[in-house]
């Protein structure tokens, strides 16, 4: 039986925090056998194992086992960052007892506790891995090994980014003698790096489970959207040795947008950029606006793109010059920029880069 001070996600909690945490916390017991809940049900919070073993199986029917819990293990960690249905059953494999967190409750406590939201990322990121190199086990026989292999690779990798900055964050606001703005603006990056690996594990599902999801849009000034922005572009770039320099002042004007999916696609070709300049390297933002529509152009200093692959870089598991990631970034740019009303395309020109540009219409 593990008491929840024990719990290695909880032992660095100051007393008020922990206590805190006790005032969240539910126990509960269940028989051997019986359901602590099934696929496709709310995820209503996050559970730990007190005492027993707890079986994670996937399907309605003949379910299929892919791990076995104990005590101090967590599970249902996936409904803290997103809000869906649980993507797999819990079942007490003998008599158990549980704590269980609410997601209503937890949401908050996390923001409050950069050291805990950084000690759960790293959980999820932990739990991915091993649910990654599961899957690539079974998908051998099913000769998939080669696809799958790098789709799994990458979901590591592109965690890596928000994660160090969500560190980084995390070590500045519990620094002694920093004054309360900048442990605001630390909380608030610590709060859109959590957002922003949600958005990743949600790309990966709708792909994966073929949703199509229609961005919701709303007006906004595109200006402004860029300047609240660009630090988290910079601060993403600066930590592969890379600058950003933006060659004008954005354009003012209105368009029809959703900030999280648009922000997706700077945040990925931004990316991609950092990636490819092994070395670091310049990023250039340039903006035009002709009155009906707003472009962006964004190049790096890297090798550039070939002529004869520009055409197929849009298409999921394409990849170019990198050895890593999903393959899906460039696909989902073309998806939200299209969600948008616009267009996206790639072109190289002696001596430069790649040069993406998009287009974005100003709401009438």
């Amino acid at each position: 039986m593990i008491p929840l001070e024990t719990i290695p996600l909880f032992r660095n909690l100051n007393p008020a925090e922990f206590q805190a945490l006790r005032m969240i916390t539910q126990e509960r017991h269940f028989a051997a056998g019986q359901d602590i809940f099934l696929e496709g049900a709310p995820g209503d919070g996050v559970y730990f194992v007190k005492d027993g073993l707890v079986e994670i199986s996937a399907g309605q029917g003949q379910r299929h086992v892919f791990s076995r819990l104990g005590p101090g293990e967590i599970f249902g960690e996936m409904s803290i960052i997103e809000h869906r249905p649980r993507s797999a059953n819990a079942t007490a494999a003998q008599d158990s007892e549980v704590y269980f967190l609410p997601r209503g409750e937890m949401l908050p406590f996390i923001q409050r506790s950069p050291g805990l939201a950084f000690a759960l990322l790293q959980q999820i990121s932990h739990r991915l891995r091993e649910f990654n190199q599961l899957h690539l086990r079974e998908l051998v026989q099913a000769e998939s090994l080669a696809v799958i292999g790098k789709f799994a690779q990458g979901i590591v990798h592109d965690l890596k980014n928000p994660l160090s900055i969500i560190s980084l964050s995390s070590e500045m606001f519990d620094m002694p003698g920093i004054n309360l703005e900048i442990r605001a603006k630390a909380q608030i990056r610590i709060r859109k790096q959590v957002e922003r690996i949600s958005d990743m594990v949600s790309d990966i599902l709708i792909f994966t489970q073929g949703e199509q999801k229609a961005a919701a849009l709303k007006p906004g000034d595109f200006r402004t959207f860029m300047l609240e922005l660009i630090g988290d572009l910079r601060s993403e770039a600066e930590l592969r040795d890379s600058q950003i320099e933006m060659e004008n002042v954005p354009p003012a004007g209105t368009v029809l947008f959703d900030p999280r999916s648009l922000s997706r696609v700077f945040f990925n070709l931004v990316g991609n950029a950092t990636d490819i300049m092994l070395n670091g390297g310049k990023i250039f933002l340039r903006f035009a606006s002709d009155g009906r529509e707003i472009t962006t152009e964004i190049e790096d200093t890297g090798p550039g793109i070939a002529p004869e692959i520009a055409d197929r870089l849009f298409q999921p598991f394409a990849t170019h010059g990198k050895t890593k990631g999903t393959g899906l970034g460039l696909s989902i740019c073309k998806k939200i920029v299209e969600d948008h009303g616009g267009r996206i395309s790639v072109r190289g020109e002696p001596g430069r880069g790649a040069i993406f540009s998009f287009t974005l219409p100003l709401a009438k």
